[in-house]
């Protein structure tokens, strides 16, 4: 079994992955990683693939008990495990949002908590690829002497540890006072070198690539087809844990679009060995600030116009010009897909409303959360659909985003399910009082 690079388009040629390369030298698309399936498919029966899967599931055998590394066969087949950075990525539970889903009369709601994983944020799945092939290609006489990549904060954090677990220098460009402190910490803990840009994200991706192009700093964004492939086994992962039954549909926040592509061609790969037989369909859900792909879709697809994405709460999804919308664009055609958008008001209140029923979601789960709430109510969501809405990564990177609205200090947003504390005495008796109506106002507002 062996894997390589090829050209989205069809072009001529094939690259090996240990070849420094990121686009079609014919036609300037991207790359993406092609495998051997013939091969898969004569290995084993689709059958086999799930008992050989399932029985991965918790080991501690190096490295297969990684919620990424489990699909070896489907990620990298033919690297070293000794090549392999993982920290045991990916396992992330499903949380059976029921409370939420049953306010829009979706009774078979779940969340794919991908935020409960090491640095926080799904962009583990990715990196844990992308850095063990570094890794390897180092290891083998490659000139490769560090890795890089432009950031809204969670792709940052994912390199930075990663590559400080394989002891490989890391650059991260980030743009100037417009991530969490939270975000902003990890890389910095993590030993990367940080540069903080008077730009925004999509100025950060024009000069990593530009500093990319010297062959001895290797880039790690999503362009990157390597992160694709740990990114996609999140459909592997959806699937064992509904006992190999493929949900209905599945909402994912879109920003770069790396993730919507990811998806799709998880899904499409399980197809093709046999595991599944039925495809869901794909929501991509958009923040009205960065909204390109949205834009596109309400005309058709006729055409893509990049946008200059206007500030928003979901920091991590302000991409105007998204370098994988030829591939996310692909996926959806093929998946019966659908593009919504979110205002800045209904993503914060969907956000808060999920929290009041026990999630702590950051504010990229809001906005898909929120385009839940949109397609549930217009219909486009049946009432009897198994959905899924992907949480890209842990609320607590966003406390600043929490604090602002519960103390109501967001701009322009109601703020409708603030909690404040209640400042008393320390009198037991107007404490009694005060809890005595507190709790009837509970009871008598439970959502």
């Amino acid at each position: 079994m062996n894997a390589v690079f090829r050209c989205i388009n069809g072009c001529d040629g094939e690259y090996p992955l240990t070849e420094v390369i990121y686009r079609c030298p014919s036609c300037g698309s991207l790359l993406e990683v092609a495998h051997d399936l013939e091969a898969l498919r004569e290995k084993h029966s689709g059958s086999e693939w799930r008992e050989l899967f399932n029985s991965r599931l918790g080991t501690t055998r190096w490295p297969y008990g990684s919620g990424v590394w489990r699909y070896k066969e489907m990620v990298i087949p033919n690297i070293d495990d000794q090549s392999i950075v993982s920290m045991y990525e990916g396992n992330s539970n499903l949380f059976f949002a029921k409370r939420f889903g049953e306010m829009f009369g979706v009774k078979d709601l779940w969340v794919k908590m991908c935020g409960n994983t090491h640095t926080g944020s799904f962009k583990d799945l990715g990196m844990t690829v992308l850095v063990s092939m570094v890794n390897s290609m180092i290891r083998n006489g490659s000139p490769v002497k560090a890795v890089a990549c432009a950031s809204t904060g969670d792709t940052s954090a994912a390199l930075a540890a990663y590559a400080a677990n394989a002891g490989i220098p890391s650059i991260v460009f980030l743009p100037a006072n417009k991530i969490t402190t939270a975000q902003l910490v990890q890389p910095m803990a993590n030993g990367s070198i940080v540069l903080a840009l008077d730009t925004d994200f999509d100025g950060c991706m024009k000069i990593v690539q530009d500093v990319t192009k010297n062959n001895e700093i290797y880039l790690a964004n999503s362009m990157n087809s390597l992160r694709i492939e740990g990114q996609k086994t999140i459909a592997a992962e959806i699937l064992q844990q509904f006992d190999m039954e493929v949900p209905d549909t599945i909402i994912i926040p879109g920003g770069n679009l790396g993730n919507v592509s990811a998806l799709g061609k998880g899904f499409k790969e399980l197809k093709a060995l046999g595991i599944i037989e039925k495809m869901p369909r794909i929501v991509v859900a958009q923040a009205e600030h960065a909204n390109p792909l949205y834009m596109a879709y309400k005309n058709g697809y006729e055409n893509f116009s990049a946008v200059q994405a206007k500030k928003t709460l979901a920091s991590a999804i302000q991409i105007g010009d998204p370098v994988s919308v030829d591939k996310a664009i692909s996926t959806l055609k093929q998946f019966n897909g659908i593009v919504e958008q979110a205002s800045e008001s209904e993503l914060s209140e969907a956000a808060a409303l999920a929290d009041r029923t026990g999630m702590y979601t950051c504010p990229h789960t809001g906005v898909a959360l929120a385009v839940f709430m949109k397609l549930a109510q217009s219909g486009a969501i049946a009432s009897d659909e198994r959905v899924v809405v992907v949480s890209t990564a842990h609320g607590l990177k966003f406390s600043e985003f929490k604090v602002g609205y519960h103390e109501k200090s967001l701009e322009n947003i109601t703020c409708s399910h603030a909690n404040r504390p209640i400042e008393l005495a320390a009198d037991s008796g107007l404490v009694s009082e005060v809890l005595e109506r507190e709790i009837e106002k509970v009871i008598n507002n439970r959502i």
